[in-house]
């Protein structure tokens, strides 16, 4: 069923889900196509700008201090003791290619510490230096967190290394109670999971510790604040401590049901009691959209095929197309299949409040990534991290080795911020391409897809390829310095190039398409003119409207009609 209205009342002004959400993909190996482990990534915050943050590893006398600021705001939160050596980082991959990824599900208020240090982005990026595989990392942001104080609300948090790939649901527990309580589930190997700023963990193994960790204080801190009553057994991570309702599930949950709907061609298969059972992703839409809560989504899944790199950044670009939820479709697409709609997600019209869909890809993203941990590489040549910048739906993601020993200029920290325009900067040259698509987003976006498309497939099957049997070769041989001097100039030429074609790609997509008019296009890319000059265009079109608009327009009551005579 598809729908034309994608705007749906509520009966009072239910909270949505936050507007800077984000959503993450997990991929255990034996899910890949290649048997990596995969984390994607859409830091979708309004006040994130997209760079590629760069921390060198390093050595600290004893009694070295580590200054912590608020990761997403800047503030200035306290310091910490810091550890004598520490791993590079690149983005959220270390060079020991663990991964870590989050979405923020807020929770309780009264569960929030303000005189926390660590805060949730603190969290991830001191562990990345300090882990080096999935279980260290969850062990040490549990010990960051006891140990000086957790200030943010509800997280999950993604971590996978090349052997295995978890989920991680933590809170905190108040300002008189510092730290955090929290469950890890390993994702089984051959499944994939998805979370989208809702707490994703119910029922949990409590005896199980190669597949499940979990605070000792997790269930009785729960009964300590009224917040369960039954069994140990039964104890749900989710409803104690962010119960579900419609906000969490149709602006949050919704992206996890999609990601599962696409890259499970519409087949759910999980486990349940030990057993392997299969059915359709319809039978959770009505769970996706509110309606029916009763139900509980599947955690973790498995994928109708192996999944590559593609697969899963093609899911970062999606925008519930084909389903009931599609926001290429309703009203609010105006006449050029527009899948946006501008904060905040509600708004009041006669007391009555009504409510925007949340897609996975959105306007506000400050960068995005597709993380790869290939255990099948040399070490030190394994950890890939695809980046990209703005809107996933019109940007491109281009890979960075994780040993690199510099970044690419139009992705450094400091080319520009959300108040500072630089022409050199990946994130403002995106936004403009992104922002041009929007006037007319069903012929635009087609063209920014296709050109995201070709590189990225050219640098999966030929150009990652060939340079990964350089550097391994490299390696073997025993002359990293030249294989870390090879990756970076890779790593940074080919985002350069990238940069400078989608400069080019801005200036196309002005002239093709200026004051709502198409230019025709040779085979070679060049524009069709007349005989009677280069600057006169040929077969020029209008770009109109597409027949939903025109369908609303003509149901109006007072729509002009052109009488015919």
């Amino acid at each position: 069923m598809r729908k034309f209205l994608c705007i749906i009342v509520l009966s009072a002004a239910i909270a949505a889900g936050r507007a800077d959400a984000c959503t993450n993909v997990i991929v255990s190996p034996g899910a890949s196509a290649d048997g990596s482990s995969m984390v994607s990534y859409a830091a979708d915050s309004h006040h994130l700008f997209g760079e590629l943050y760069f921390r060198p590893a390093g050595r600290f006398r004893s009694g070295s201090t580590l200054a912590i600021r608020e990761w997403d705001t800047g503030r200035p939160l306290g310091s910490i003791a810091q550890v004598a050596r520490t791993w590079q980082t690149v983005g959220n991959m270390n060079a020991r290619q663990l991964i870590i990824g989050e979405t923020t599900w807020g929770g309780r208020e009264e569960q929030m510490d303000p005189a926390g240090i660590m805060d949730y982005g603190s969290l991830i990026y001191v562990t990345l230096q300090r882990a080096t595989t999935a279980r260290e990392a969850i062990q040490t942001i549990v010990d960051l967190a006891n140990t000086y104080g957790y200030p943010s609300e509800g997280e999950t948090f993604s971590i996978a290394d090349p052997q295995e790939a978890w989920v991680m649901d933590l809170v905190g527990k108040g300002a008189d109670n510092k730290g955090i309580v929290w469950v890890a589930r390993r994702v089984p190997d051959g499944y994939i999971c998805a979370h989208a700023n809702q707490a994703r963990i119910t029922r949990f193994p409590q005896d199980d510790p190669e597949n499940c960790l979990f605070a000792p204080d997790v269930i009785s801190f729960a009964r300590e604040q009224g917040w369960y009553e039954g069994e140990d057994a039964d104890f749900s991570f989710r409803d104690a401590y962010n119960p579900l309702d419609f906000g969490g599930a149709r602006a949050c949950d919704a992206r996890a049901w999609s990601a599962f709907n696409i890259l499970c061609d519409g087949i759910f298969v999980y486990e349940e009691n030990g057993a392997e059972v299969s059915r359709p992703a319809a039978d959770w839409l009505d769970y996706a959209m509110g309606y029916d809560l009763s139900g509980e989504m599947p955690l973790f899944v498995k994928p109708s095929r192996k999944l590559t790199v593609k697969d899963v950044a093609d899911v970062m670009r999606d925008h519930f197309e084909g389903t009931p939820m599609d926001m290429t479709t309703d009203i609010g697409a105006g006449g050029n299949g527009l899948p946006y709609r501008w904060r905040p997600m509600n708004f009041t019209v006669n007391g009555k409040t009504y409510l925007n869909e949340r897609a996975i890809a959105t306007q506000q993203t400050g960068f995005w990534f597709v993380a790869q941990a290939r255990g099948y590489l040399p070490a030190e040549v394994g950890a890939l991290i695809w980046f990209g910048c703005d809107d996933a739906a019109t940007s491109y993601l281009t890979p960075i080795y994780a040993n690199i020993t510099k970044v690419p200029e139009c992705l450094r920290e400091g080319n520009g911020d959300l108040l500072h325009y630089s022409p050199t900067a990946q994130f403002w040259m995106c936004n403009r391409v992104a922002n041009a698509c929007y006037k007319m987003y069903d012929r635009m976006a087609p063209v920014a897809r296709a050109a995201a498309d070709g590189f990225e497939r050219f640098q999966l099957e030929k150009g990652v390829p060939e340079m990964d049997a350089k550097l391994a070769r490299l390696v073997q041989k025993g002359r990293l310095r030249k294989a870390r001097r090879l990756m970076t100039k890779y790593s940074v030429e080919t985002a350069q190039k990238q940069f400078a074609d989608w400069t080019k790609l801005e200036e196309l997509l002005l002239v093709k398409f200026i004051d709502g008019n198409i230019k025709a296009q040779e085979e070679d890319g060049s524009f069709a003119h007349t005989e009677y000059g280069p600057g006169f265009p040929k077969d020029l079109q209008y770009g109109g409207y597409n027949d939903l608009w025109k369908a609303a327009v003509a149901s109006h009551p007072h729509a002009p009609v052109l009488e015919s005579r």
